[in-house]
């Protein structure tokens, strides 16, 4: 069982930026693909960033390309979502995710979720 905790959410203003960390439980952190998706009221969750488990590979939504990078620092368990030039439809929950990469889109790729941490972004 993995178990994940994200940190450094926050109320940011526009074009500001906030860097996510989500630290897991498990050394077998390292055999996991990381993702994270985001949920804002109203709407379903949707994927934003994903990283292969050594990090060769990384995938993002069409929405944040250019903006955010994805990280992971295997040594400390911990996975990175930088975020930049942030702008108010940012704002929802961000969750981290462990599994696979063979789909890394896709939620129903991920076995493990943490808690979530809100951003919020103001114009």
């Amino acid at each position: 069982q993995v178990q994940l905790v994200e940190s450094g959410g926050g109320l940011v203003q526009a074009g500001g930026s906030l860097r996510l960390s989500c630290a897991a439980s498990e050394r077998t952190f390292s055999r996991y693909a990381m993702g994270w998706f985001r949920q804002a009221p109203g709407k379903e969750r949707e994927f934003v960033a994903a990283i292969s488990w050594n990090g060769d590979n990384t995938d993002y939504a069409d929405s944040v390309e250019g903006r955010f990078t994805i990280s992971r620092d295997n040594a400390k368990n911990t996975v990175y979502l930088q975020m930049n030039s942030l702008q108010p439809e940012d704002t929802a929950v961000y969750y981290c995710a462990a599994g696979d990469y063979l789909r890394p889109w896709a939620s129903s790729s991920y076995d493990y979720w943490g808690q979530g941490t809100q951003v919020t972004v103001s114009s």
